[in-house]
C-alpha cells in the first residue's frame, strides 16, 4: 500500500473517506487496530472531522511516544560495552526484558525530559552493574510515576550533603526558595514531600550508628516541668537533620549517574537537522 494512503485525509474530505483512513490506520497501527476499526463506524458523518482531527492529534501522540522509546533503547546500547559477555547475556535475560516491558508499559508517567533521563540511566545501570536486585530496580521504576519533580530535587539536596544529613530548613534554603509562614500551602507542600519520601523509605531522620551498623537509640529529651507542651516543629525545622536510606541511595547510584557514552549517538531528529533540505 503507498506511503500516503496510510495517512488520515485532511479536514475537509468526504467523510467516508475518514471512515475508509480509520480503518486502514487500524491495520498500520497493529495495538490501535480495535479501537480504530470500531470508531469507523460509531460516528455520524457530520460528527467525522471532528473526530478526525482528535484521531490525528492522537496519532502524533503515539508517534513521539515510539520514538522516545527507540531513542531510550538507542541510547542504552550506546552506553553499554555489547562486547562484554556478561552484560550481553544480561541484556538477552528474561529477567532485563521484563523491566523493559515493566518501563515501556508505565512510560506516560515520565511526564518529563528529567524523568526520562532518569529511565535510561536505570536501565543503562541495571544492565551494566549487579549493585542491586531486580526487584529494587522495579521499585526505582516505581517511585519515577510516584515522586513529582520536587521529590527528586529533594533528595538530590540530601544525596549532596552525605553522611551528616540536613535540616528541613536547609533542605528549603538549598532548593532556592523565599521564606514563606507556616500555615501557608508551601509550607504543607513542603511537609508532605518530606513524609512521602519518609513512609517511601527513600530518606529517614539521622540517626548515628554502632560499629556494626546499628541504629544508637537516642536519648530521650527532658523537659523541665511547668514548661508546657512540646512547641510545634516548623515545617523548616533546623534541629533534625535528614539522610538518605541504604535505597535512596542506590536510587541515586541508578537513577541519576550517567554511565559515560561507549559509542557516539545522536538522536534522529539532530541527524536529520544538520542534512540540507
Amino acid at each position: 500500500m503507498a506511503k500516503e494512503d496510510k495517512k488520515l485525509p485532511e479536514e475537509g474530505s468526504t467523510p467516508k473517506i475518514v471512515r475508509g483512513a480509520l480503518q486502514v490506520i487500524g491495520g498500520a497501527v497493529p495495538f490501535a487496530g480495535g479501537l480504530f476499526s470500531a470508531a469507523a463506524g460509531a460516528w455520524s458523518e457530520n460528527e467525522q472531522e471532528k473526530v478526525n482531527k482528535f484521531f490525528r492529534h492522537w496519532i502524533k501522540m503515539l508517534e513521539d511516544e515510539i520514538r522516545e522509546k527507540e531513542r531510550t533503547i538507542l541510547e542504552i546500547m550506546a552506553r553499554l560495552d555489547i562486547h562484554d559477555e556478561e552484560i550481553s547475556k544480561r541484556l538477552e535475560s528474561k529477567e532485563y526484558q521484563s523491566l523493559l516491558k515493566k518501563t515501556f508499559r508505565e512510560w506516560s508517567g515520565a511526564e518529563s525530559e528529567d524523568k526520562r533521563t532518569y529511565i535510561r540511566n536505570i536501565l543503562a545501570n541495571a544492565a551494566a552493574s549487579s549493585m542491586t536486585s531486580d526487584e529494587v530496580v522495579r521499585l526505582f521504576i516505581d517511585w519515577l510515576k510516584m515522586y513529582s519533580e520536587l521529590h527528586f530535587k529533594v533528595i538530590a539536596v540530601i544525596y549532596k550533603h552525605g553522611t551528616n544529613g540536613v535540616s528541613r530548613g536547609g533542605i528549603w534554603r538549598d532548593l532556592g526558595k523565599a521564606e514563606v509562614a507556616e500555615n501557608s500551602a508551601d509550607a504543607d507542600l513542603f511537609k508532605l514531600l518530606i513524609r512521602d519520601l519518609s513512609t517511601g523509605g527513600v530518606v529517614r531522620q539521622h540517626r548515628e550508628v554502632d560499629y556494626y551498623g546499628n541504629f544508637i537509640a537516642k536519648t530521650p529529651e527532658r523537659r523541665p516541668k511547668g514548661s508546657g507542651p512540646k512547641p510545634v516543629t516548623s515545617a523548616f525545622d533546623d534541629d533534625d537533620s535528614y539522610e538518605l536510606t541504604e535505597l535512596g541511595k542506590q536510587f541515586v547510584h541508578y537513577a541519576m549517574t550517567d554511565l559515560p557514552l561507549k559509542i557516539e549517538y545522536k538522536p534522529q531528529s539532530e541527524t536529520d537537522s544538520g542534512n540540507p533540505a
